[in-house]
This record gives structure tokens, C-alpha cells and sequence, in this order.
């Protein structure tokens, strides 16, 4: 099933943050009003990559709908709590998984923050990041995708925790941009914008980034 797939390999376009010892916070709002009344569901994981990895932990905060959680959630690893209350996840274990079914409403948010030594402090031993990935499917047992335009894992937000401690998000969304970080990481990220569309245009490459 798509919900059980990782992600490897290169990303779009994508949006960074610098270390920060404070957690790193971003908003995601999704128009769902395309599939309002459909009866779904919704994915969040957050796991290491294969080789080491250096501990970091993420929370699920301020979960917002008025679509309906649906059913009884299925948690697997390192994985806590219930929506639309607080999640945390660790990345100790190598697949850390939240699932539950959902009946769309027309918008759905949360805000996804990320904390911890791989974050704050790396230690520059470790050899791959981690990576948080949100999923929605139209049908209640997560085999088909839906609001994404990536056909290969499902994925319609993923953000990815760097080796030097910076985050990098992105956008799967047919309309969107990516998830925005809040508060002092907002203004440096739009300078970070501003210098990769430089960037563009004086090479005429597209841009990636390198996935840890």
C-alpha cells in the first residue's frame, strides 16, 4: 500500500531552514473541498533513513477540520497520543506510523514541529537524515491517494531533517506551495527563496535538493 512506502531519492523545489535550538515549526492547510464528504483517511510518519541517524523527535500540534476523524487509529512504532489531541512521534525504530480514517470536509491544518539533538545540535557523524511525510487517500483503508500530485508514494507533504540540522519541505499539493516555518525562520526562508530563483535564472537548471 502507498501509506507503508518511504521516500528516497530527489525532491522538487524546496523550501530550508537553519539549526535552530528552538523547535522547528510549520503550518500546513489543505483545500479539501474538492473531496468534501468523501469517506478517507489520513497518514502521518515520521521515520530514519537507512543507514545512521541521529535521534529527533516531531509532534502533530493544533489538528483543525471540520471534516471528522473516523474509526479507531492504527499506531505502529514510536508513535503516541490520538487526533485531534497532540501526536509524537520519536525516530528510533524504523517505521513510525499514524493512521485513521477520515470523511473530508472542505479544509483541514495542522502545524508540524520538530525538535531534538539531529536538530539542534548534529553531530556530524551521522550519515542520513530523517523524513515526515502527511498522506490522505479516498478510500478508508489508505490505497489510494488523493490531493497529490505525486504518483510514486502518495506523499502531499514531506519535510525532511538535513544532516547540518536544517529541515526542508515540501509541497505534493496540485495548487500549493510548500508549508510555510514559522515565526523568525519565515523571513530567512524567503531570502533562501529569493537567492534559489536567482540562482535559476542565471543557470536555467532546475534545482533539487540532495536527499541525506
Amino acid at each position: 500500500m502507498f501509506r507503508h512506502k518511504l521516500l528516497f531519492g530527489m525532491l522538487p523545489l524546496c523550501l530550508a531552514c537553519f539549526v535552530s535550538a528552538n523547535p522547528v515549526t510549520y503550518h500546513v492547510t489543505v483545500n479539501t473541498s474538492s473531496v468534501t464528504g468523501t469517506i478517507g483517511s489520513l497518514d502521518f510518519n515520521f521515520n530514519p533513513g537507512l543507514s545512521a541517524t541521529q535521534s529527533a523527535s516531531l509532534q502533530i500540534l493544533s489538528f483543525s477540520s471540520n471534516g471528522a476523524l473516523a474509526g479507531s487509529p492504527t499506531l505502529t512504532g514510536d508513535v503516541s497520543g490520538t487526533l485531534p489531541s497532540t501526536l509524537t512521534f520519536d525516530n528510533a525504530t524504523g517505521f513510525n506510523d499514524y493512521f485513521e480514517g477520515f470523511k473530508f470536509g472542505s479544509t483541514l491544518s495542522f502545524d508540524v514541529s520538530l525538535y531534538g539533538p539531529a536538530i539542534s545540535s548534529p553531530d556530524g557523524l551521522s550519515t542520513s537524515g530523517s523524513t515526515f511525510a502527511f498522506s490522505m487517500f479516498s478510500d478508508a483503508t489508505g490505497t489510494t491517494p488523493v490531493l497529490t500530485t505525486d504518483t510514486t508514494d502518495g506523499f502531499a507533504y514531506v519535510i525532511d531533517v538535513n544532516l547540518d540540522g536544517t529541515t526542508t519541505a515540501t509541497s505534493f499539493l496540485p495548487t500549493s506551495g510548500v508549508p510555510e516555518p514559522e515565526a523568525g525562520s519565515l523571513a530567512l526562508a524567503g531570502m533562501l527563496a529569493v537567492a534559489a530563483s536567482s540562482r535559476i535564472r542565471r543557470s536555467t537548471r532546475g534545482c533539487a535538493s540532495p536527499r541525506r
